[in-house]
């Protein structure tokens, strides 16, 4: 029975095709869901443009720009830019998005030159431009890379030498701060050289692109050797892979090694935790994954010297140290990760 149905659907195509059949779409909606490709493609006047656009029931499909798109009907209505919709000065929507219908539906499109118009029930009319539509919609974003990462180990690290920034074209260029931000966003780490060894141009330093964030630790951390303080960072023991403030509502990122108690799930589901954590463990510590640096000191002997500053990621890059002896002292702070991929984006970088 279902060959002889494919037989008559094949014959009535046919037809169509032939012209004889021009109001059987119409009459018989089932073929209409069928082969909706053959009925209700709608092409632009140029060809150059190759511009191809299909209304379904519950969303609008454009071909644009090597591009396919889809879009839902109460996307399209709520992200209107016509005065009464959208404030052009505040970039700003004045639409009460609780009040489009959730089943709305155009009465009519077109196109003019490269401008889609939809106008509604209502008769208001939105008007949409070809390539805001490219970029703003999920298939154009997919495409796009929204922060730029390179995923390395220590040998790719080492084979694309990247260069550090010099403290001064940090400071005083916008090119020297653009170059760290994009050697930030590539890697997770970035370093810049000769800076004077003072709490005072390292605090210079972070300002110069994001605001410093003030946690229980102060505005600017600086710290010896003193194992008083209670905390293993503040000692000459050996640190494993981690990120810090992992305890803070707002945590710089994800720690492998200092840990609160974990004492919110059952034994069963804490066993599949640590399985999971010995897994992760393993690759974090494969040497190929380590990348070891030595960070340039300030003073050797009674001699003052230009020191290094490195920024990290702490949502992609763990940190640690070695076990040493002798006297050591070390400054530092935690910055807003928002304002940083802000100031990156002011630079023209994708962030």
């Amino acid at each position: 029975m279902w060959c002889r149905r494919l037989s008559h659907l094949q014959s009535r195509l046919q037809d169509l095709l032939r012209g004889r059949v021009t109001c059987w779409a119409l009459q018989q909606p089932s073929f209409k869901s069928l082969f909706p490709l053959a009925i209700h493609w709608h092409h632009t006047a140029s060809k150059s443009l190759n511009c191809v656009w299909q209304q379904h029931e519950d969303h609008f499909e454009l071909q644009y720009a090597n591009t396919v798109m889809r879009f839902d009907y109460v996307w399209l209505r709520d992200h209107c830019l016509s005065a009464s919709c959208y404030n052009s000065k505040t970039h700003q929507r004045s639409l009460d998005t609780a009040s489009v219908d959730l089943c709305i539906q155009p009465k009519t499109i077109r196109l003019d030159e490269t401008t889609l118009f939809f106008t509604w029930p209502d008769g208001h009319v939105t008007r949409y431009d070809l390539d805001w539509l490219v970029k703003n919609s999920y298939e154009g974003q997919k495409q796009k890379v929204i922060q730029p990462r390179i995923l390395w180990n220590a040998e790719i690290y080492q084979q694309a030498q990247v260069p550090s920034v010099d403290f001064q074209s940090f400071l005083e260029t916008k090119e020297g701060l653009k170059n760290f931000l994009q050697n930030f966003l590539l890697y997770g780490i970035a370093f810049v050289e000769n800076v004077p060894p003072t709490q005072e141009h390292t605090e210079k330093l972070a300002e110069r692109i994001s605001l410093i964030r003030e946690t229980i630790y102060g505005r600017m951390w600086y710290f010896t050797s003193d194992f008083s303080r209670g905390d293993t960072a503040y000692t000459k023991l050996a640190l494993d892979r981690h990120t810090d403030t992992t305890y803070f509502q707002e945590p710089c990122g994800y720690n492998n090694y200092d840990r609160a108690v974990i004492n919110t799930v059952p034994y069963d589901v804490v066993h599949r935790w640590y399985t999971a954590h010995r897994t992760l463990t393993i690759e974090l510590r494969k040497p190929e994954n380590e990348f070891w640096v030595k960070l340039k000191p300030g003073r050797v002997g009674a001699k003052l010297e230009r020191c290094q500053v490195l920024f990290i990621d702490n949502w992609r890059v763990l940190h640690g140290r070695e076990s040493f002896t002798g006297y050591r002292q070390l400054c530092g702070c935690y910055l807003t990760r928002d304002d940083v991929l802000n100031t990156a984006r002011l630079l023209g970088l994708q962030a």
